[in-house]
């Protein structure tokens, strides 16, 4: 197997492509990725079976052919692709996203207060339009029949906005799932940050649970301290993605817990494999993929990794902010292109 996906591989006259934007590149050998030999290779390879027909690129497209013979997962990845690792100077951070449920329901009562917009028309031709105080506390989106549901909790919502995507469980059992939908275009700003710079609370002690609870004691210093990141996301519902499996991320597929992970486009290819070192309490080392984006993930080594969904998920990914590195597996040609050239 392993000589024959050789020789088809080399056949293919696979095309080089664009290097990824960054400064440094340099090319390591699998016996450098620490706990590489221990990972579960064939996990990996079934998530980046996921996407990789998505990608456009001819040489991702031959790999992904080859990926689907069915060939020995760590022998795949060892054979046809090189660990680039890719810097700009800045260290690595890691930090950690998740899908969250809400409780919710179809039509406002005394408890479900909070309602989960569309994108009004308004939104989408003007940018930047109002912003979050401007959206909560004027008239503006109402009797336009934007309302997908209403929560129970506005701090919920806040953060649903923060994850950009998430599940609604109804009373009677049912589960809607929401994603994404737009937003009204101005910049965010981190109400962690916030509260650090006032002094309430040191930087190692912020965690999106401690943020909550704050806000929940202090209702009206809370809603101020909201109001403070002017960024608004709407959503849309999404019907077709089955309980089971995670949201859709940035190619449009489910996104897998523990193997998906968010990263700069700039510089890493989405649906490109992506070797983690996470350093911390609870060390990873681990194949993930390049499944997802995120406004706050910006560079080469800043990457945000899927925890799963609801409340133990929230808590794992809220507590996490980590170094370690972050090492991309390219295609063999397109991974020594990366290279500068060398002056004679």
């Amino acid at each position: 197997m392993t000589r024959a996906l050789r020789g088809i591989f080399l056949g293919l006259g696979l095309w080089l492509g664009s290097p990824a934007m960054a400064q440094d590149h340099d090319i390591l050998e699998f016996k450098d990725l620490n706990g590489w030999a221990e990972d579960d290779h064939s996990t990996a390879l079934k998530v980046f079976l996921n996407t990789c027909p998505d990608m456009k690129d001819p040489d991702w497209r031959a790999l992904c052919a080859l990926a689907q013979q069915g060939p020995d997962a760590r022998a795949f990845f060892e054979l046809f692709f090189r660990p680039v690792m890719i810097s700009e100077g800045k260290p690595a951070l890691f930090t950690g996203y998740f899908e969250p449920e809400l409780q919710g329901a179809l039509r406002p009562s005394a408890r479900y207060r909070y309602p989960i917009y569309r994108e009004p028309r308004a939104a989408k031709m003007t940018n930047p339009w109002l912003t979050r105080r401007e959206i909560e506390t004027t008239d503006v989106m109402r009797g336009q029949g934007l309302e997908i549901a209403w929560v129970d909790d506005a701090v919920e919502l806040f953060f649903l906005q923060i994850q950009g995507s998430g599940r609604i469980r109804l009373e009677d059992g049912r589960v809607i799932r929401v994603g994404y939908g737009g937003a009204n275009g101005h910049p965010y700003r981190s109400i962690g940050v916030e509260l650090v710079r006032r002094g309430v609370y040191n930087v190692h002690q912020v965690s999106a649970e401690v943020i909550k609870n704050w806000v929940r004691r202090n209702p009206e210093d809370g809603q101020e301290l909201l109001f403070h990141n002017p960024s608004y996301v709407f959503f849309r519902r999404i019907g077709d993605v089955a309980a089971d499996l995670g949201p859709l991320g940035a190619m449009n597929r489910s996104v897998t817990s523990g193997r998906t992970v968010a990263v700069d486009p700039s510089y890493v290819p989405l649906g490109a494999p992506v070797w983690v070192e996470k350093g911390g309490k609870d060390p990873i080392h681990r194949l993930m993929v390049a499944q997802d984006t995120g406004s706050a993930i910006k560079g080469p080594q800043r990457a945000d990794i899927f925890f799963g969904t609801g409340d133990a998920a929230g808590r794992a990914a809220g507590r996490l902010r980590d170094p370690g590195r972050m090492v991309v597996l390219m295609p063999i040609q397109r991974a020594y292109a990366m290279l500068p050239e060398q002056n004679p």
